[in-house]
């Protein structure tokens, strides 16, 4: 894998392990020669990654929309900082840079772009594997709708296992190296469930 894209809050959270978290995450990839694509902001998660990545030397490519330079406060210290005109366009990007995708803690913004890229793989647009670090169990409410999801027929067993989970960043980052897409078609009838 040479890239993966980070997707993380812009804020920092309540708790402090979110941001130590957030910065080791960085400095994982820059050790293990992957580079960071992120939103491209030096503030919250969204900086923490960068920066611990940065200080180890690590390669961070950011992904900003204009609209968000002021608000998100645009990391001038990275590799590269890609500038776009709207959300969908950043999202576009970060998925043609990366080799695979990992979510950390964040808001409606960090679910959006996950569930974006679940769907984009369900429907066979990519084959990259999704990650979910699960720090301090942020995602277990995400994680037991995902099993009701399944439950309920909305959604096949075998695309849970399109969600790499891990609350430890070296063993996400080797499920993601080792990953294999399922291949079976997104539609379900009664007789398919």
């Amino acid at each position: 894998m040479k890239r993966i894209t980070v997707f993380c809050g812009s804020s920092s959270g309540s708790y402090e392990i979110y941001e130590v978290i957030a910065r080791s995450v960085g400095e994982e990839l820059a050790n293990d020669n992957i580079e960071v694509v992120y939103g491209g902001a030096k503030v919250g998660l969204m900086g923490a990654v960068a920066n611990g990545a940065l200080a180890k030397g690590g390669q961070v490519i950011g992904v900003l929309p204009n609209f968000l330079k002021t608000k998100e406060i645009a990391h001038q210290g990275l590799t590269e900082l890609i500038s776009v005109e709207s959300m969908h366009e950043r999202k576009t990007k970060m998925n043609e840079l990366c080799d695979g995708v990992i979510a950390l803690p964040g808001g409606f913004g960090t679910l959006e772009e996950l569930f974006e890229m679940l769907t984009w793989a369900q429907l066979g647009l990519h084959s990259k594997p999704i990650g979910i670090l699960n720090i301090n169990g942020y995602y277990d409410s995400l994680i037991t709708l995902v099993d009701t999801m399944i439950d309920n027929g909305f959604i096949k067993n075998i695309h849970k296992d399109m969600i790499l989970i891990s609350n430890k960043v070296d063993d996400l980052i080797d499920k993601m190296k080792n990953y294999n897409a399922p291949i079976v078609e997104k539609w379900i009838s009664k007789e398919t469930l």
